[in-house]
């Protein structure tokens, strides 16, 4: 599909000017933030009135000198996780089929696929890919309130970055990429219903859109009205049902999230509009929440202004797999344990039930997992393997691995319980294992707080190590070091195109391999 770009825009303009004159009366008639619930009659209406203004002027406004150096080094481990994560998502088969469909597009405009030396797409699909390669395997961090932060912003930023008629500085990788963290924040921050795990839409697919299109909008670098703008384009692109969790079309909402929100932007800078109140809106960014309640976003000069990120961490997995696993697998690690201070061995023989008391949440209660999506998603799969290895791990999750008689008859011995005081919150929940002998032994260990949550943050050195374990899957040497370096220096390199030479240096004999497998 090839877009000639100056036919678009002649034609692009000769329906726009059709249309101004009477969007702009309307703008003059009515106030947008009341049409969800009445007309209301008021004097004419400012692109940057309201909550979408504060916003809009706040995405334009922010700059370099503002980057503390907390949120600096936080945003750097975010980024180093997410790149590790997305270089083994590309060996996945979810991966491999998104890249096969995106291949058949054409555009003079070409962006890096990470972990192909030769391989480049359209930026739109380039972020697409990548986007999808960082969540297909849950593997990307997790903040609070709930979402994926990084997967929707930083493959949408690298593609546009390679795109643009000047190379962008690291730092101004860095402003753009806290940028869209920082809108992701807010909003979250908008409804009480987003602090918990979540029951009807996945949302990466909500804020990681605005997200991915704010950072586009600021390296871009467009007016405080074309920010706002692209804010509202990416809202009509936002949202994905949480019955698609736990099947191979949820890293998608990743990608479609990076995708849609670089496409919202670059098509506010080309003058396209949107309603310049849809944040203001229940029924504008409102339609996602039952308690929708925004805010304004304070001024990037204003004293008030602090990042998120600097109070609110983010959580990195250790394993592949929902966050809840987390705390699953290391309180049955716990519980075998003590078993075995007690027995000497665990037995399979010997086990008579395993009791798991996790929050009430039904798309990560899967009791007999066909499938690897599944199983990332099944307190009983993952507390079982646990118990049955002593240990979780990328191949814990092989169809191998899920289809053995030994896990199956143990899956057949779980038991779930939710109890009211474990509320279905990263923040507040826990997870308990108890394991009950033939003999009516009962061993039970608890986990509050894994390790690798914001509370009980990874350490840098093992934050490193769990890239260097991913990217190796992929990368040469050289491109494993180039990536760790590149980002521990991020905010002096010159250009931040740095990244992608690293992110090809792929052995051939990887990329043969991994290219065509698991169709």
């Amino acid at each position: 599909m090839r877009l000639n770009s100056g036919t678009f825009w002649r034609v692009f303009c000769g329906l726009k000017s059709h249309f101004d004159a009477a969007y702009l009366n309307f703008l003059a008639w009515f106030d947008p933030s009341q049409l969800c619930g009445g007309l209301h009659l008021t004097g004419p209406v400012s692109p940057l009135q309201g909550i979408t203004g504060s916003f809009g002027a706040a995405i334009h406004g922010l700059n370099t000198p503002q980057l503390t150096d907390g949120v600096i080094n936080r945003s750097k481990r975010m980024m180093l996780d997410t790149l590790g994560v997305g270089l083994i998502g590309t060996r996945t088969a979810v991966f491999n089929k998104a890249l096969t469909y995106s291949q058949l597009l054409r555009s003079d405009e070409r962006s890096s696929v990470w972990g192909k030396s030769e391989l480049t797409l359209p930026s739109h699909y380039a972020a697409f890919v990548n986007g999808i390669a960082v969540h297909s395997m849950d593997f990307d961090d997790t903040w609070h309130p709930a979402t994926h932060p990084s997967g929707a912003v930083l493959p949408a930023l690298l593609a546009l970055a390679e795109t643009l008629p000047r190379q962008p500085s690291g730092l101004d990788l860095l402003l753009a990429f806290n940028v869209g963290i920082e809108v992701q924040g807010r909003l979250m921050r908008f409804s009480r219903e987003a602090y918990d795990i979540p029951e009807r839409f996945h949302p990466p697919s909500v804020v990681g859109v605005m997200g991915s299109a704010a950072a586009s909008a600021k390296l871009l670098g467009l007016s405080p009205e074309q920010c706002g703008h692209a804010l509202a384009i990416a809202a009509s692109s936002a949202g994905a049902p949480l019955a698609n969790a736990a099947t191979q079309t949820k890293p998608l909402h990743i990608g479609n999230a990076a995708r849609r929100g670089l496409e919202a932007a670059q098509l506010a800078g080309m003058g396209l509009e949107g309603n310049p109140a849809i944040l203001d809106m229940n029924c504008g960014f409102g339609v996602y929440y039952k308690d929708y309640s925004p805010s304004a976003m304070a001024g990037s000069a204003s004293a008030d202004f602090k990042w998120i990120l600097e109070d609110q961490d983010v959580a990195f997995k250790r394993i592949p797999a929902h966050l809840g696993m987390h705390w699953v697998v290391d309180a049955a690690l716990a519980a075998r344990a003590k078993l075995e201070n007690t027995v000497g061995n665990f037995d399979l023989s010997q086990i008579r039930q395993v009791t798991l008391r996790v929050p009430p949440s039904k798309y990560i209660d899967c009791p007999f997992p066909a499938t690897e999506h599944q199983a990332r998603h099944s307190f009983q799969f993952n507390a079982s393997s646990a118990l049955l290895d002593n240990k979780v791990t990328v191949s814990s999750f092989s169809g191998a691995q899920i289809n053995r008689p030994a896990l199956k008859e143990l899956l057949s011995k779980v038991e779930v319980e939710t109890p009211k005081d474990n509320p279905p919150s990263f923040d507040k929940m826990y997870c308990e294992v108890a394991i009950e002998t033939e003999q009516g032994q009962i061993h039970t260990a608890r986990c509050d707080t894994f390790y690798g949550h914001w509370r009980k943050p990874l350490s840098q050195e093992d934050l490193v190590e769990k890239f260097s374990v991913n990217a190796s899957s992929v990368l040469c040497t050289e491109g494993v070091e180039g990536v760790i370096d590149a980002i521990g220096n991020i905010e002096r390199a010159r250009e931040c195109s740095v990244l992608n030479s690293y992110l090809r240096m792929t052995s051939s004999r990887d990329e043969q391999l991994y290219s065509t497998g698991s169709l």
